[in-house]
């Protein structure tokens, strides 16, 4: 399986396997999970002339033109003011080059989850992350990122979502309640960390498997957030069941998302004491709902919150969001602004999934706090944070189609990122991204580009050759289960939240 990646100076293209358009990390080992220490390095890749096709790419190869908004400034002075310390004031429009790469970044990382999940209902182990922890960057040719995964995520479909969960159509299946949510990382590459200004924490929240089905679930029904003594804040309940339910007969959810997510940020951030250190979580689609839910919640806990003795500091939180629904009511915004949560959502203005909840009552509804206040209308919903909205009709590579699952694909949203330099700016790409991404899972791009549809999969689906010349879907190494420690660290997260505000004890 192989794509092409447009050469810039002459017509020259290289073949490369789908791994090799990322970069990544260093691994370690961690008390739970070990990882090699072995720098993964991609392998050279095969250089063919293709003379035939000189102009391929045309538009890639437009370079006369001044990128006006590239900023000099060294990155790790300005992350504060890149994570939204003023919530991108002057770096949006025109878009700045630095902020452009941190979001792309960023969405990579959540485009991850896609690529590493097993969607296949013939395989026992569907609903799973195909790769083990120790392999996981590597699997996706991310392994020089200078992240180290720590933990994987698991969540019960026993909640009011039933299209969001993949399940396998065999009898004996690695788990009958649990499916795989995303990762939990942070940056171990020393190097890395230099470039960065801090040690990032990143936590990764998969999206939707059947794309547009799951919003037939969502019953625009609030249910109170109880992560802190204010029934007035609510959230949508689905999204509150996803995060909050757990089966205890399973040992991959007898904890909640929640309560994995929670117990994880507290075991590193009391793995690095007296670090500079970031909180970033990122997701699309349900993912951007869960990340911004996520985010919330360890601010409302004061998870980010680190008091040595002497002095406190705050750890920042940043939402990095994809096409991401409406998450809560009004007071549920307000309240995430009053907690200094910085969320910037990612949208395509044809996408419909950023509309809803709450198509009447909304934002931008002139007398929302009104009608919520006084007469405690039930399906109030308000976006949370600073919106970048593109629009792909403005790239020149893409295709004009009434495919609702085109304008909320990720990846379109990366390429979208990587062309926009402002709201009145022609549509330039400015990193390169390889345009071939855009068709990993949709049928986006003009047919004059050469790229088939749907092209992402495993080499042979999975399937390997046995010594006697069969053909069988291999044994995976056993399920990363929740690790031995995830009751104490949630345990003394809530201990230090009761001690210090006032929350529900459930």
């Amino acid at each position: 399986m192989a794509t092409l990646q447009s050469s810039l100076s002459n017509a020259t293209y290289k073949i490369q396997t789908p791994q090799k358009f990322f970069t990544t990390s260093n691994s370690t080992k961690t008390r739970n999970l070990v990882f090699s220490n072995k720098r993964n390095f991609p392998k050279q890749s095969t250089v063919v002339k293709c003379s035939t096709i000189p102009s391929l790419y045309p538009e890639i190869r437009e370079t006369d033109e001044e990128h006006s908004c590239d900023d000099t400034r060294p990155f790790n002075e300005i992350w504060r003011e890149l994570h939204g310390c003023n919530n991108w004031e002057g770096l949006l429009e025109p878009m700045n080059s630095h902020l452009r790469k941190e979001i792309i970044r960023y969405g990579e990382m959540a485009q991850a989850c896609y690529d590493s999940f097993d969607f296949d209902p013939h395989s026992k182990y569907c609903g799973t992350c195909k790769y083990q922890g120790a392999h996981f960057f590597e699997k996706l040719g991310m392994a020089d990122r200078g992240y180290t995964l720590t933990r994987y995520l698991y969540a019960t479909s026993n909640v009011n979502l039933p299209n969001f969960f993949q399940k396998s159509r065999l009898s004996s299946i690695w788990s009958q309640h649990a499916n795989w949510m995303g990762y939990v990382v942070v940056a171990t590459d020393e190097e890395e960390i230099r470039r960065l200004g801090r040690r990032d924490i990143v936590v990764a929240w998969r999206g939707t498997v059947t794309y547009l089905e799951w919003i037939h679930d969502l019953k625009d029904i609030l249910h109170p957030a109880h992560f802190r003594n204010d029934p007035s804040i609510k959230i949508e309940s689905g999204f509150f069941d996803l995060y909050t339910t757990k089966e205890k007969t399973c040992k991959y959810c007898a904890f909640s998302a929640r309560e994995q997510v929670l117990a994880e940020i507290r075991r590193i951030i009391h793995r690095y004491p007296g670090e500079n250190l970031s909180i970033t979580i990122t997701g699309h689609s349900l993912g951007a709902a869960l990340a911004l839910l996520s985010a919330y919640d360890i601010a409302e806990v004061e998870l980010n919150v680190v008091d040595d003795g002497i002095t406190t500091t705050k750890i920042p939180i940043t939402v990095f969001s994809f096409s991401g629904p409406r998450v809560g009511n009004l007071k549920f915004k307000e309240r995430c602004d009053e907690l200094g949560i910085k969320v910037l959502r990612v949208i395509n203005v044809h996408d419909k999934v950023p509309t809803v909840p709450g198509i009447i009552t909304n934002e931008k509804f002139q007398y929302q706090k009104y009608i919520e206040e006084a007469i405690s209308f039930p399906w109030s919903y308000a976006h949370v944070g600073v919106e970048l909205a593109l629009d792909h009709t403005h790239s020149p590579f893409l295709k004009n189609t009434n495919d609702v699952g085109c304008a909320h694909n990720l990846e379109a949203h990366l390429h979208l990122l990587d062309g926009y330099h402002g709201k009145d700016r022609r549509f330039r790409l400015a990193t390169k991204r390889d345009i071939a991404l855009v068709n990993k899972s949709c049928d986006f791009l003009k047919s004059d580009y050469g790229v088939p549809p749907n092209w992402w999969q495993d080499e042979h689906k999975g399937m390997v050759r046995c010594s006697d010349g069969r053909w069988m879907l291999p044994e995976r190494p056993r399920v990363e289960a929740l690790p031995p420690d995830t009751a104490q660290h949630f345990e003394q997260v809530i201990k230090y939240a009761r001690s210090k505000l006032h929350l529900y004890r459930h």
